[in-house]
């Protein structure tokens, strides 16, 4: 089968291409949003293909699998197709719904003609897709493998754009671990937290580390003692089944679907902060306490997010929907 999709999450992404399938990735020339081609910094098969724009529309392809509203557009533009009437398509929403949830509609919501396919039982609980179809596919990931060392007295963090995002992706709640025991903060952005933070308690323990390629980082947060997930509002974070893969026991915040994918055994859960903080502090003291959760975390995410069974779920809407 040949797909047309656009390379908008890279970890998704990376599992997505992974299949038995043809994936035509649209390439415009300052592989921007609407057209990054290939990921750069991540392992991708060789029938994962690039195909500017402008050729497009004499591109043959047998189903389009979008994940932003305005592809829809973007399709019928350059190839001259209406996604879900000329070819069929089904639409990914990657993201839980951001204000008002219980009342969000979605943008896609009464198209009867495009399938919504949400990422967790918890984004299609949540969004009102009206009277459009609907599915879960939950995650999949590439096993990195086990790489903990847990060698660091420190607590991971992965997150982009921690200071536009600060309450949103738990920003303050990292800064107050931080406060106490040493913190590494890994993505895109994360430059303007170490500025913002210089000169205070929490910066002094802090350290950032921008924009790492996929298989350096998962081998620098293999050493780390554990993983901090501090989203407030959150699909379910990808990077939180990574860290899980590799072996690193977590702490959270029980919010989104966090609650339903870390088992009691893997890490701790708490809304409060200081519960975190006295964890990571007694795991720092207790490194076998910390590698006996990271195995247990580990366990549950490749039981749960295999990319062979992901794999499996999404041939099974792709059979559907070109039938």
């Amino acid at each position: 089968m040949r797909i047309l999709v656009w390379h908008v999450h890279g970890s998704w992404m990376t599992a997505f291409v992974q299949g038995r399938h043809d994936y035509l990735l649209p390439l415009v020339p300052d592989r921007g949003p609407d057209g990054r081609g290939r990921a750069r910094t991540w392992d991708w098969p060789a029938s994962a293909v690039e195909v500017p724009a402008e050729d497009l529309r004499h591109t043959d392809f047998d189903v389009v699998v979008l994940q932003r509203p305005e592809e829809v557009e973007l399709v019928e533009r350059w190839t001259g197709r209406r996604p879900g009437r000329d070819v069929p398509a089904l639409y990914v929403e990657h993201d839980a719904p951001r204000a008002g949830a219980a009342d969000s509609r979605h943008p896609l919501a009464d198209r009867k003609d495009l399938k919504v396919v949400h990422v967790t039982a918890f984004n299609r609980l949540y969004w009102d897709c009206g009277d459009a179809p609907t599915a879960v596919v939950e995650h999949g990931v590439v096993d990195p493998g086990y790489r903990y060392t847990g060698a660091s007295p420190s607590l991971a963090v992965s997150v982009n754009e921690p200071v536009r995002r600060w309450r949103t992706a738990g920003t303050d709640v990292v800064l107050h671990l931080a406060a106490g025991v040493p913190v590494a903060v890994h993505g895109m952005g994360v430059l303007d937290l170490a500025e913002r933070t210089h000169g205070t308690p929490a910066g002094a323990n802090l350290t950032v580390h921008e924009d790492l390629p996929q298989a350096r980082l998962h081998e620098v947060l293999g050493t780390h003692r554990a993983y901090l997930h501090p989203y407030r509002w959150t699909s379910l974070g990808l990077s939180l089944i990574e860290a899980m893969m590799l072996g690193l026991p977590v702490l959270a915040l029980p919010a989104t679907a966090a609650p339903e994918n870390v088992p009691r055994e893997a890490g701790v859960l708490s809304s409060d902060p200081d519960v975190l903080l006295a964890t990571a502090r007694r795991w720092i003291a207790e490194p076998e306490e910390a590698r006996a959760a990271g195995l247990a975390a580990r366990e549950a995410a490749v039981a749960a997010f295999g990319v062979h069974r992901f794999q499996a779920d999404w041939d099974r809407l792709l059979t559907e929907v070109t039938s």
